[in-house]
């Protein structure tokens, strides 16, 4: 796994004594209370640390949810870094990697800010460098895969015909997602853009990300990302998301 350039906006401040925790989003369609990871990891941090919360947490979303790209884990285990932080409960990083595996398996891969081989369910983290940065292009069409839905339908699942699932190698790395079969196979769409990404001249390497819905092209030198995209959304599906990035 890999840290990306694409990020949400999280605001800590101190809240008046006697508030508790008041969160505030600029989306609508996500839970407000422990539901949503945010509350949920200042919930458990402030139990940990044994210590009052009174917070005010503004999210600013700009990673779109149900995309397999770790939006939600990467808000709580921002929140726990900012937390212990500001309230100088100086936790080490290994014991809020301990709590944000009780909130999401990709919690804890946020907290050591590197690329990472995650082993277990993700919470056995072994923090990585990648030879050079990869510039990218994410596109995720407007619809979310349920990750439940993905791993459920695994063992089952079957290859669609004319699509590749074979491991991808480009330079110096192994781009490999076994949760593609299942995916593919309900949301045949995904599949066919996979394979149109990688008929395209300026791609090295094309895959889901995580249990998708979002699909990611690794760029060659002096490839455009931006021209991809447009190019995407002009033959394939004019309401693509798209993002050009690159691997932090």
């Amino acid at each position: 796994m890999a840290p990306i350039s694409l990020t949400d906006e999280l605001i800590l401040e101190r809240g008046e004594t006697g508030q508790g925790i008041q969160f505030e989003c600029n989306d609508s369609s996500l839970p407000m209370d422990s539901n949503n990871f945010v509350v949920r990891a200042a919930d458990m941090f402030f139990a940990r640390a044994n210590t009052s919360g009174d917070v005010r947490i503004t999210l600013q979303k700009n990673i779109p949810h149900g995309a397999g790209l770790g939006g939600g884990s990467s808000d709580a285990a921002s929140t726990l870094l900012a937390l212990n932080q500001m309230f100088q409960t100086n936790l080490p990083r290994e014991a809020l990697a301990e709590l944000g595996a009780g909130i999401g398996s990709d919690v804890p891969f946020f907290i050591f800010n590197s690329a990472a081989i995650c082993r277990g369910r993700g919470e056995l983290v072994s923090p990585q460098r990648l030879s050079e940065p990869l510039s990218f292009l994410l596109l995720k069409p407007d619809f979310g895969v349920p990750t439940a839905m993905a791993y459920g339908n695994w063992e089952k699942s079957r290859k669609i015909a004319g699509i590749s699932y074979a491991a991808q190698e480009f330079r110096g790395q192994t781009f490999f997602n076994d949760l593609e079969r299942p995916v593919f196979e309900k949301f045949v769409f995904l599949g066919q853009l996979k394979m149109w990404l990688l008929g395209q001249p300026e791609v090295g390497a094309a895959l889901m990300s995580g249990s998708g819905s979002t699909l990611f092209a690794v760029l060659k030198e002096n490839g455009s990302a931006n021209a991809l995209g447009e190019r995407a959304r002009a033959e394939l599906d004019p309401k693509l998301w798209i993002f050009a990035g690159e691997t932090s």
